[in-house]
């Protein structure tokens, strides 16, 4: 059995699914998706190193270094992969309903999962006049991970200028979420094969309104209720992924609530906070659906 990864090489995570698939005897070869190419006229794919048709599946981790708009297009060449008969883990033509912040909220929305209150315009009148009804609001980019790009928004007097400078740096649409309580916690809920596997809290160190780990935050040991639970699985539910993190909290207001459903984080939470491996279980998935086909 041959399982490439699709990554980042020296990725924690990439490398670890790669080390997994080569221990099991299942390849683990990593390729980034930037070098696959594809003949249009011949309407085949291609890789300098290796005859993709040699793999059995990809397993895919991680499209980039960084999120952008260029990911659907890339995802639209995987899914014609996919078309072709290449098994992923996920899905392409699942992940790309979730690449957009505004993409994954609208299937939420439509699924009644409770998330904060949020607007989404084009227009700097009508985002300063919701902002302005609604501080403290997050201003928060459609193509992100772990808060980059997010602005807390806070002063009126300020808020007009700064949808301006957003505007000014590239930004077309605003996507504007009002701010809720957390104190300083909240959890990453990890699903297999529509399973839960674990959980993970992220602490905030007090130095930024966020918790991401980039910021100073830090996983800690996560014991979800059966509430949190049953929440995080009908928020995943309509994605249909192999594989998915589920970002959660418990406000004070409106109880517990979800932020976003994504394609490709959790392993390195759930590791460093519970021990538990999460490549170590996505691989032996991987191996038995393959089997199993």
């Amino acid at each position: 059995m041959n399982i490439g990864v699709i990554g980042i090489r020296g990725a924690w995570s990439t490398e670890s699914l790669s080390r997994h698939l080569a221990a099991k005897g299942a390849g683990g070869t990593v390729l980034e998706l930037s070098e696959i190419g594809y003949d249009l006229d011949l309407n085949e794919f291609s890789h300098l190193d290796h005859d993709l048709r040699s793999f059995d599946a990809f397993v895919l981790k991680k499209m980039g270094r960084s999120y952008s708009h260029r990911l659907l297009d890339e995802l639209e060449l995987l899914e014609l992969l996919e078309r072709q008969g290449f098994r992923f883990f996920s899905q392409p033509s699942r992940i790309s309903r979730m690449i957009s912040r505004l993409s994954c909220t609208i299937r939420l929305r439509e699924n009644d999962i409770p998330m904060p209150p949020t607007y989404v315009t084009e227009k700097v009148e009508e985002a300063a006049r919701w902002a302005e009804q609604h501080l403290p609001v997050i201003l928060k980019p459609l193509y992100s991970t772990k808060a980059r790009g997010m602005m807390k928004l806070d002063d009126p007097e300020l808020i007009r200028g700064q949808l301006e400078d957003f505007q000014r740096s590239g930004g077309t649409i605003f996507y504007l979420q009002q701010m809720v309580e957390l104190d300083g916690v909240d959890h990453g809920l990890v699903f297999l094969g529509g399973e839960f596997i674990g959980a993970y809290s992220r602490v905030g160190d007090g130095s930024s309104w966020h918790t991401t780990t980039r910021e100073g935050g830090r996983y800690r040991v996560c014991n979800p209720t059966q509430e949190l639970i049953d929440l995080a699985e009908r928020a995943q539910r309509p994605f249909g992924l192999d594989f998915t993190c589920v970002d959660v909290a418990e406000t004070r207001d409106m109880g517990p609530i979800v932020f976003e459903v994504s394609a490709f984080g959790g392993y390195r939470g759930l590791y460093e906070s519970a021990g538990i491996d999460a490549s170590d279980l996505l691989t032996d998935y991987a191996i038995r659906q393959l089997q199993t086909a």
